[in-house]
Parts: C-alpha cells; sequence; structure tokens
C-alpha cells in the first residue's frame, strides 16, 4: 500500500485557499481517505504534509521550477502547441511575474525531505488538470469549470464529478470515493452552491484530480513530460481511464 497526495495550489496562497487530498493505493484502486478544502500559506501546506510521514508521492497542480526571467517556460509552450486547439494551453510562469512563487518554495522544501522530482521512490510531480482530463476522459476541449457565469461554472462541476464518479470502475486505475465525500460529486449538492462555496468545491475537485494523477503516475502509465526537471516541466498522462461516448453537442439557431 502507498499514500499519495494531490494538491490544488493557490497562486497567491497566502490569500487564497489551497485544496488537498490524500489517497490510498493498494492492488490497483486509489481510495481517498482525506481531504482538505482550505490551507492557507505554504506553512500550512507542510504542516498538512507533515501529518502524513508515509506519503509517497505528490502531484502539485503549479510551477514547481521557474528559471525564466520573462515570457514561458519551455515546457508551458510545448504543452500550449499540444493542446492550444483544445482550450488548455498553460498560464505563464517567470520570476518577473512570481519573483518568490510559493510553489517553488514549497517545491524547495519537499526537496529537503526527499521527494525528487519525477523520482522513483519518494516522489513530487508538477501537473496540470486540464490536459490530463482531456486524455484521461477522451474530452473534445477544455471542461468549462472554472470560469463564465454561475450555471456555467455549476455545469461544469456537474461533468467533471459525474466523469470522476466513472473512474471508480476504470480498468486503468479505479478511484473509489467513500461515502463521506461523495456529496463533492453530487449533482444536488453542486446546484445548492454559491459563492465562496463553489469555489471550494471546484478547488476540492481539483484536488481529487491531481490525487488521480498522481496514482497513474505512481503506477508507471502512459505520459508525457513536457520540458525538464532543470527548467520547469508538466507531467500529463497519455492514457484514457474509462470507457464512454461523449455527448454530442447541439447548438441553438
Amino acid at each position: 500500500m502507498m499514500k499519495l497526495m494531490g494538491l490544488d495550489l493557490a497562486w497567491h496562497s497566502e490569500k487564497n485557499p489551497s485544496a488537498a487530498a490524500i489517497g490510498q493505493l493498494d492492488q490497483g484502486v486509489l481510495s481517498l481517505e482525506a481531504l482538505e478544502p482550505a490551507l492557507f500559506g505554504i506553512a500550512d501546506v507542510m504542516a498538512f504534509i507533515a501529518n502524513e510521514p508515509s506519503l509517497t508521492g505528490i502531484a502539485i497542480d503549479a510551477p514547481l521550477i521557474i528559471e525564466n526571467q520573462t515570457g514561458q517556460r519551455e515546457c508551458e509552450k510545448q504543452l500550449s502547441r499540444e493542446y492550444g486547439s483544445r482550450k488548455a494551453s498553460c498560464h505563464t510562469s517567470n520570476t518577473t511575474l512570481y519573483p518568490d512563487a510559493s510553489s517553488v518554495v514549497l517545491s524547495m522544501a519537499l526537496r529537503e525531505l526527499g521527494f525528487g522530482h519525477l523520482a522513483n521512490s519518494q516522489w513530487q510531480i508538477e501537473c496540470y488538470p486540464h490536459p490530463a482530463m482531456i486524455e484521461c476522459f477522451e474530452l473534445p476541449e477544455r471542461l468549462l469549470y472554472k470560469k463564465g457565469d454561475v450555471a456555467t461554472r455549476k455545469a461544469g462541476q456537474t461533468a467533471l464529478a459525474s466523469l470522476i464518479a466513472q473512474l471508480a470502475s476504470s480498468k486503468v486505475l479505479a478511484l473509489q470515493v467513500p461515502e463521506p465525500f461523495s456529496y463533492i460529486l453530487s449533482e444536488s449538492y453542486i446546484e445548492s452552491l454559491s459563492g465562496q462555496a463553489l469555489k471550494s468545491n471546484e478547488d476540492a475537485l481539483d484536488a481529487i484530480f491531481c490525487l488521480y494523477i498522481a496514482g497513474l503516475y505512481q503506477i508507471n502509465a502512459q505520459g508525457m513530460t513536457y520540458g525538464c526537471d532543470k527548467q520547469g516541466y508538466i507531467w500529463v498522462p497519455q492514457i484514457s481511464c474509462i470507457s464512454w461516448s461523449p455527448p454530442s453537442q447541439e447548438t441553438c439557431a
């Protein structure tokens, strides 16, 4: 059995909440064990990690290595060329925009604890949920659950929650979401949310999916590393994890 973590790290982590999910990987099944949707600052994140001493690996949605002063990291350029037409381009990371990026501080602290980049034993990886979802769920383009009006975001969250729920029967890596956490995937629950509560559920869904990416990395699922561990990288799984037929998108005249 191995304990893994998914972390949706806020861009300004001192002001905005980050979300973390812990899971146990055992015989091809990844089971969600703990979820914290409101960690503020790197100190909170490190304290949360410290409570999981047997942690094997962490998948983090945030730029972990930033060496370029301007423009985009090479990994961001590469990934954007691959997924830009599917509306999953990268945000820009550089030391001018983020001179003391909390994500880099976190990554360096994890390295001090023994979590090597793209390692085989105790590891950390940078991930990016949008292209990972496109690959894992065979989507034509990025899911719209982060931007737009409230109705659009709710519909996007409901779609993502449904896809995550289908991972329970995945032949690649089954994801079990126990009853205490199942409300996060409930359409009626998502429809009831507004304001910060809706954003908090979005963060929770992201953390759970980051955990799933961690599981795929741990089982050596097919994936692509954009960039390198010297100048910055992003690991994206390249495998379909569920069997489904996307609904046809109809437009109204």
